[in-house]
């Protein structure tokens, strides 16, 4: 089946009268050995599920609380399960069949902080998270926090979680006071990254203040902190971070280096054709084009936007093989997405790489 015929199979519903459509440009691999057999349970891994430690709900997190109980019942809910990493979590995934959570530290996390009190929540929620994985370890895995303000330390402290702990990489919650991992001064941390082996998840967090107050003011305070969050600036602002780090030559300093963002891509694969005409190696100074970082580089995961034009997109434009299930639990519903991925119009192989077959493979799961 070509491009248009997967299109237009998609438009008149292929999702729900489960169309196998095969990956684009993806090689001889949905062979009868490597679909699933009849019968047979979907594993899942999803890799954006966060958790709140104690000490960061004392620190760093002490606005977020704030937020949280001037939405009422709502965020009492999602305070409650932030904090829960055991049985109460555990019956949610089995509920809506969720068999892996990678679960990383709530946002903003520390990359706001001063550096003392990022070193420190960094050790403390990392610990907290150790425990909760030691104790369901076939449930849970974990992406470190790190104090990147201090570069030399957090790429320590990454070194020591991932060889004595079996943690599978980091989540860094965008930029840290205005500076991005492009910024050479975070240099230590990438090439930590690079040599063990494990990912870097480029997670959203609210732009710069000044971007802010530029960008996203001269509305009601309500409308402007969505605006400026959720509705739409975590995601451009993600983007942005992205395409600095393909610009700034991070993936030719450290070519085997691979970074994860979610939302279906933060935007940025709707845009990959132009960026990639209007940003030729003979500008940019860069090895390679400017898609194939976006194609080999970075992972994409679902968190939270179970939109099928989107999931299109991203499809068509880098290949089943970068792509893994999400829920961003306990923002997103963990039975919304698990029913968006079973209906995805796709082939039962690309399925099983979907929901956990990249993540296996990135990840060593």
């Amino acid at each position: 089946m070509n491009r248009r015929d997967f299109i237009y199979a998609a438009s008149i519903g292929a999702a729900s009268a489960a169309i196998p459509i095969p990956a684009i440009a993806q090689g001889d691999r949905d062979t009868a050995s490597k679909l699933p057999r009849k019968g047979t349970t979907l594993r899942t891994i999803t890799l954006e599920e966060h958790f709140a430690s104690p000490g960061f709900l004392a620190g760093p997190g002490r606005e977020f609380i704030e937020r949280m109980r001037n939405t009422g019942p709502h965020g009492a809910k999602i305070m409650q399960q932030l904090q829960d990493v055991g049985d109460g979590r555990l019956a949610e995934m089995d509920a809506a069949g969720i068999d892996v959570q990678v679960l990383s530290l709530n946002a903003p996390g520390v990359e706001q902080a001063d550096v003392e009190e990022q070193v420190a929540i960094a050790r403390e929620s990392n610990d907290f998270l150790a425990n909760a994985v030691k104790k369901n370890p076939k449930r849970f895995a974990a992406f470190a926090c790190l104090p990147v303000a201090a570069p030399e330390e957090a790429a320590d402290e990454l070194d020591r979680r991932v060889k004595q702990q079996g943690f599978k990489g980091t989540l860094i919650n965008g930029h840290t006071r205005g500076r991005y991992l492009d910024d050479k001064y975070f240099s230590p941390i990438l090439e930590r990254a690079e040599a063990l082996n494990v990912p870097i998840y480029l997670h959203p967090t609210v732009p710069a203040k000044p971007v802010v107050d530029v960008l996203y003011g001269g509305f009601s305070p309500t409308v402007s902190a969505v605006f400026a969050a959720a509705g739409w600036g975590w995601h451009i602002e993600t983007g942005v971070h992205l395409i600095r780090m393909i610009l700034g030559g991070v993936f030719d300093r450290y070519p085997k280096l691979q970074v994860v963002v979610g939302h279906l891509g933060e935007a940025v694969p709707f845009m990959l054709p132009r960026m990639n005409r209007h940003f030729p190696p003979e500008m940019t100074k860069l090895a390679r084009p400017f898609a194939a970082y976006l194609r080999e580089n970075v992972h994409y995961t679902f968190g939270g936007f179970n939109f099928p034009a989107t999931f299109l997109d991203l499809y068509l434009e880098v290949g089943v093989d970068r792509i893994m299930f999400s829920v961003d639990h306990p923002y997103g519903s963990m039975v919304e997405a698990r029913t968006f991925l079973d209906q995805l119009p796709i082939s039962p192989a690309d399925r099983e790489r979907i929901a956990h077959g990249n993540a296996e493979r990135l990840l060593n799961l």
